[in-house]
């Protein structure tokens, strides 16, 4: 274990009232819990120091009980068009997890990790390729987010308006969506994923829209039968990418498991009574799943399932040797859907692929 970090908890693992209970006990005001909220997840702070509007004898109180210390980025790398930007950060094990924020249209997107590597075991993924490691805790996931929101708010990140002299305002910049598309399962990972998103979702802090959050899964029934017990506030895809059960299969060994047809019933059951829609992923892959009676059987599948395909050409990783499906495939694909069956469908924009940190290529190895 790296000899920087403390044994004492993280305090970004702990939600509001669990800190109101706290203070309660140590006999402390519950105005100090507003104030050290705002100080981490609206100001950002690097360290209890800069929390003067805190009594000293509070600071001194959470210094002895949590850690402050965010994760050590361990390497940054920026794409060539400057939109998208990787983060290896190390953990306090000595592993470490990726994290992307991409720029489209004004806007800042964190990709998120959940795992050290991943048990669902898809081939196509650089992260199902390592196996799985560990999940990842709460305060571990909601760091990653804090990374983000801690460049935008120091500036550490420009955009293309800053190049062209137009400068945001610091005090307000702050991000505004995040997928829990990086390593990792975050349906195998559940109780950790919903801390920390009930953690960035509340509204005297980070205040992170629950509209503004997707999750991704390889087709978790379980965990999207709890999701849809508990009603959770998050946009749900699923990553499908075959539309029978032995073609998904060969693709998505969990579909043993979890076969396809019961992984519709319950993507329908989600939206039944959620009354929200579902995103299929469909990762195109040239003369595997690109042709046009795979197309055709996808708007037979999600028939009466209030969806849309994104279509997402293969990203390469070196232990899968298939390519992307073409451009021409891909806008076939996507005529299909729309024209033949009326389902809304998108084609993935491919961004920082030349950084490996396109959908599939995260792995977090350090060297």
């Amino acid at each position: 274990m790296d000899s920087r970090f403390p044994t004492r908890p993280s305090i970004f693992g702990l939600t509001r009232p669990e800190l109101l209970e706290r203070f309660a006990g140590w006999g402390f005001s519950p105005v100090h819990v507003a104030r050290l909220w705002s100080y981490l997840y609206w100001s950002c702070v690097p360290g209890w120091e800069f929390m003067p509007e805190l009594p000293a004898k509070v600071r001194s109180r959470l210094e002895d009980a949590f850690t402050l210390i965010p994760p050590a980025v361990a390497r940054e790398t920026l794409s060539n068009d400057g939109f998208t930007r990787k983060y290896l950060l190390a953990l306090e094990d000595g592993r470490a997890v990726e994290t992307v924020l991409m720029r489209f249209k004004g806007r800042v997107t964190a990709c998120v990790s959940s795992q050290v590597g991943c048990a669902m075991g898809c081939g196509f993924c650089a992260t199902g390729q390592m196996g799985y490691i560990r999940n990842l805790s709460a305060e571990e996931i909601v760091a990653q987010a804090l990374h983000i929101q801690r460049l935008l708010r120091t500036g550490a990140v420009s955009s293309r308006h800053e190049a062209e002299g137009i400068q945001p305002d610091r005090t307000t910049a702050r991000l505004r969506n995040m997928v829990l598309m990086g390593m990792g399962e975050p349906l195998h990972n559940y109780d950790a994923v919903m801390r920390a998103v009930d953690i960035l979702r509340d509204q005297s802090g980070f205040a992170l829209g629950a509209s503004r959050i997707t999750l991704s899964t390889v087709g978790v029934i379980p965990g999207i039968r709890r999701l849809t017990e508990e009603a959770r506030p998050v946009h749900l895809a699923v990553s499908l990418h075959a539309a029978t059960q032995e073609e998904r299969a060969a693709l998505v060994p969990v579909a043993h498991k979890w076969p396809l047809d019961e992984l519709i019933d319950a993507c329908r059951d989600y939206c039944s009574r959620l009354g929200r829609r579902v995103f299929f992923e469909w990762t195109l892959i040239d003369g595997v799943n690109d042709g046009a009676e795979q197309a055709h059987a996808v708007g037979v599948l999600l028939r009466n399932v209030p969806a849309q395909v994104n279509i997402i050409p293969l990203n390469p990783t070196s232990g899968f040797g298939g390519v992307p499906g073409r451009g021409e495939a891909a806008r076939r694909f996507q005529h299909i859907l729309v024209e033949h069956y009326g389902l809304p469908s998108t084609i993935r924009q491919r961004r920082g692929l030349d950084i490996a940190a396109g959908c599939g290529q995260l792995i977090g190895r350090k060297t």
